[in-house]
């Protein structure tokens, strides 16, 4: 992530290591084919960029070995710090307003973590400075304004709140300079970047326990600015808690949109 007093969803706070669970639950699956199929195994050095939890670092430790190198980077590396251990290496960075750490690089990723730095085309140039010539560039990010629902099958009063309060996160979200459709120009910006063999899909999990689990952490994670913001009151998001917790609604994430392309 990217240095701001305005970023929402802050690793210090209680709830973020539910959020790193659910999203490694929902999403880790995705990447990891992702990453194998872009061929990177023994030895190779990768950039893991806004690394918040360990799922995806500890993967990328194991495809490399002993003799590869994981570089892991972010803005608050508390969470990240538990897996530091060779070939793993921590470091406190700023992608959107620092040089990358290093060049030379066979893989740099990001997961959800462009949609919210501010200075977007900083942050992408650095990483693609840092690859190597033959280098893959892999970007996952969300597009809520592609599907912006937390129920998309909206047939009561318990969907319609669910809604209505992920209405209210996107506003959080926006008003914080997040690009709530920047998931699907990804594989254009790719190609203007100048990279090559670029392509994308899209990863759209709904109705599984991990995007209630998800939902109820980012929920209470940012309860107390929706309140601020008369976009929820304590009452109405009581209730949407227990709905969750009730196992009964169908809560669906954003797509994310994963592209990647190869550096000449």
């Amino acid at each position: 992530m990217t240095r701001s007093d305005g970023y929402l969803l802050d690793n210090q706070q209680t709830e973020a290591g539910k959020r790193f669970d659910a999203l490694s639950t929902l999403f880790d699956a995705t990447t990891f084919r992702h990453i194998e199929d872009l061929g990177i195994g023994p030895g190779g050095r990768c950039w893991e960029v806004g690394a918040g939890g360990t799922s995806v670092i500890s993967w990328l430790a194991e495809k490399v070995g002993p003799t590869g190198k994981v570089l892991a980077t972010d803005i608050d590396t508390s969470w990240a710090a538990a897996a530091a251990h060779p070939p793993i290496e921590i470091r406190t960075h700023d992608v959107g307003a620092e040089e990358p750490p290093e060049e030379g690089f066979d893989l740099v990723h990001a997961r959800l973590v462009l949609v919210h730095v501010p200075d977007r085309e900083r942050a992408l140039r650095s990483m693609i400075k840092a690859l190597r010539p033959g280098g893959w560039l892999l970007l996952e990010d969300a597009d809520p304004a592609l599907q912006p629902l937390a129920c998309p099958d909206e047939y009561g009063p318990e969907q319609r709140l669910a809604n209505r309060l992920r209405t209210g996160f996107r506003k959080l979200l926006a008003d914080r300079g997040a690009d709530l459709s920047y998931g699907r120009r990804l594989p254009r910006l790719l190609r203007e970047a100048g990279l090559r063999h670029v392509a994308a899909d899209a990863s759209f999990p709904i109705a599984s326990p991990a995007c209630s689990a998800l939902e109820a952490a980012t929920v209470r994670q940012i309860r107390d600015r929706l309140v601020a913001a008369d976009l929820a009151t304590d009452e109405e998001i009581d209730q949407h808690l227990s709905h969750v917790a009730s196992g009964t609604m169908d809560l669906a994430t954003a797509p994310m949109i994963s592209a990647w392309g190869r550096k000449e």
